[in-house]
């Protein structure tokens, strides 16, 4: 991003803190995904997005970040530094809704998570190769069996929207989906909608999920990456957009190795984030837990993963 600190802000985690209020419309029942036409040419602002994104990823490979090993030797991390990065990043948000906008304002909120088993649905843009979904397919597949080994919630691939829904958007068709959210998420409010249709060009992806009423139990997401980015930066999108859509909704400049840290320096999923996710749907955890009230169970659980720490 220009600067880089924003450029590589990938995550605008609506998760967190863009929640409906209110009763929500039943979600509309899943429609088998129809055979898409061949895929229609991208319009110039979509072109010079795919230049730009290119660039991104190789000044960011160039500097030694989005890194894929998962963590190592020199990233270590103790027992209380997991629990504190799981309160910050699980029980605090990242924006906060303001006159109808969305503002980055840190902000302790309770703990979120489902409870329904997940219905992943992965959908594209007309102008996306079909190689190109051939490869986000399985990549969100793969994806999503390692999150549920992760966390031990029930959750699959459909073949409709499912009940969190990936959308792979170029720029024309992002700023043009407001009518189709208002189709996938009844209710949503109007300044989600124009936080995506508006999206700046240094926020790569973003994620929102919904409950009902004052709960903290999610029902419904949506996952917006860009069409445009290379391979690297569109499956960064996914791991990271993927898992904050499951409660892990704020990022944290503490958190390493972690992909919910807005320096960049790992692009996928970490082990410690998998612990993370583990700690998130633990059995002794119930949404709607306070910081206060989850800090304590939190350690013990980190006690038993960690065996002492470090």
């Amino acid at each position: 991003m220009i600067p880089r600190a924003a450029m590589i802000v990938a995550a605008l985690a609506l998760a967190a803190c863009e929640e409906v209020t209110g009763p929500v419309a039943p979600a509309p029942p899943e429609q088998p995904e129809e055979p898409a036409p061949g895929p229609k040419e991208p319009s110039e602002a979509s072109r010079s997005a795919a230049r730009h994104y290119a660039r991104v990823q190789s000044d960011l490979l160039a500097r030694g970040l989005l890194r894929r090993d998962g963590g190592g030797p020199d990233t270590p991390y103790s027992d209380r530094q997991l629990t504190e990065n799981f309160v910050r990043i699980a029980l605090f948000d990242e924006y906060v809704s303001r006159g109808g906008r969305l503002v980055a304002q840190q902000s302790e909120s309770s703990l979120r998570r489902w409870e329904q088993p997940i219905r992943f649905g992965l959908r594209f843009g007309e102008t996306v190769p079909d190689a190109q979904r051939a490869k986000d397919r399985a990549n969100v597949a793969s994806y999503v069996r390692r999150l549920g080994r992760a966390t031990g919630h029930p959750m699959s691939m459909g073949t409709g929207n499912g009940n969190f829904t990936v959308l792979m958007l170029n720029e024309d068709e992002r700023a043009a989906i407001g009518p189709e959210l208002q189709k996938l998420v009844p209710g949503i409010d109007r300044a989600a909608i124009r936080t995506i249709e508006n999206l700046p060009r240094d926020t790569l992806c973003l994620v929102f999920a919904t409950t009902t009423a004052n709960s903290s139990v999610y029902t419904r997401a949506v996952a917006i990456i860009r069409a445009e980015h290379p391979d690297l930066l569109r499956l960064s999108c996914i791991h990271e957009e993927l898992a904050q859509g499951l409660g892990l909704a704020n990022d944290s400049p503490e958190a390493r190795p972690s992909i919910f840290n807005d320096d960049e320096e790992f692009g996928l999923l970490t082990t410690h984030d998998e612990q993370l996710l583990r700690i998130l749907y633990d059995d002794r955890l119930e949404p709607g837990m306070t910081a206060i009230e989850a800090k304590p169970i939190v350690k013990k659980i980190v006690a038993e993963t960690m065996g002492g720490g470090v």
